[in-house]
């Protein structure tokens, strides 16, 4: 899943060029060229597919040139995760319906492949005996308020799989510390796994009307007539995430406890976190960086430009040529708030 425009990384993530088509961790590839080579790995690449907006469908296909042409889907608009699921759902149901299916996100870090693998491969081989929507779930390191959690039961049902119990949204601070305590909460990453028939079936039952919309266009799914019919439904389709139009009302719902050095990457602070830091915590990406009486900065730049920066502690410093973000660490969440007050005062020309 890789058509969203990413806009708490602001100034480097624009509309045109989200940050799944970023290198914002300086390490020589893109987040979204990071996770087609984790699933490269042990997933056939004719059977790897990218959905995202129309307007990357270029961007894309320069950044994963081993991708499939025909496998890299356009969305006429965004209409949150559950269109997207069901896009792909639906073509594969026409295809194999007893087929497994692990949707992820593009812009994610993962730090450790070789457990990121194992869990996959878990997953898949238990959704492939039963009639299961599996989400993998991150064992928390610390009570994070920016993600959301699932409690699961006590007892498992297979080796390592539980029965989920609730869904919480992003939680204050105090109710994420008796999550962490509990032991039986996990942060919710976002990456399903399921039969392609499990999930076409959820549809049917929990959002019925987004189902009826493409199970009507099923015919030109896989024919040249595929983009004409999603141009048609997407319309139409309500703009809601699977989260919350089926995980979190389905029955059959499970979840793997995992650890793999991940992070949604929502954040500068959770750039900060996974970035190399100099001996007085300073994240730097770029050649060219000076920092006197400095600490605790988060700073990204062109590579070739000189910059020197004295006496400032815990900050933000993004400067992209034709923006320069400086911005407290603290208030990197009123960032999405900066950004609406750039629209409505200089349109979208720095957007």
């Amino acid at each position: 899943m890789a058509g969203g425009i990413g806009s708490r990384f602001w100034p480097m993530s624009r509309t045109s060029f989200p940050k799944q088509f970023l290198d914002i961790l300086g390490t020589g590839k893109t987040l979204i060229q990071q996770t087609f080579d984790r699933f490269v790995d042990f997933i056939p690449v004719e059977n790897i597919y990218i959905i995202t907006s129309d307007e990357y469908i270029s961007i894309v296909q320069e950044q994963l040139p081993r991708a499939v042409t025909s496998n890299i889907l356009g969305e006429p608009s965004r209409k949150n995760t559950a269109p997207c699921i069901a896009y792909i759902a639906h073509k594969l149901n026409v295809l194999n319906p007893d087929g497994c299916l692990i949707c992820a996100p593009a812009d994610h870090l993962v730090m450790e492949h070789i457990a990121f693998k194992k869990v996959c491969i878990e997953a898949l081989n238990f959704v492939r005996q039963n009639n299961a929507l599996v989400t993998l779930g991150i064992k928390p390191t610390h009570p994070n308020t920016g993600y959301g959690y699932i409690q699961h039961e006590q007892y498992e049902v297979s080796d390592n799989v539980y029965k989920v119990k609730t869904f919480t949204e992003k939680p204050t601070l105090e109710i994420a510390k008796t999550f962490l305590a509990s032991g039986d909460f996990l942060w919710n990453a976002g990456i399903f796994v399921w039969k392609v028939k499990s999930i076409v079936q959820a549809f049917e039952k929990y959002l019925p009307e987004i189902n009826e919309l493409f199970a009507a266009e099923m015919k030109a799914l896989n024919t040249s007539g595929e983009k004409q019919a999603i141009e048609k439904i997407y319309p139409l389709c309500t703009n809601i995430s699977i989260d919350y139009g089926i995980m979190e009302k389905a029955d059959n719902v499970y979840i793997i406890p995992s650890s793999f050095g991940w992070s949604d990457l929502g954040t500068w602070n959770s750039a900060y976190e996974n970035m190399e830091k100099d001996e007085a915590h300073n994240a730097i990406s770029g050649n060219n960086t000076m920092l006197i009486d400095a600490s605790g900065n988060m700073v990204h730049v062109n590579k070739d430009k000189l910059i020197v920066l004295q006496g400032i502690s815990n900050y933000i410093v993004i400067d992209t040529g034709d923006v320069l973000l400086i911005c407290s660490r603290e208030k990197e969440q009123e960032i999405k708030e900066y950004v609406a007050e750039i629209k409505r005062s200089k349109g979208d020309r720095f957007l």
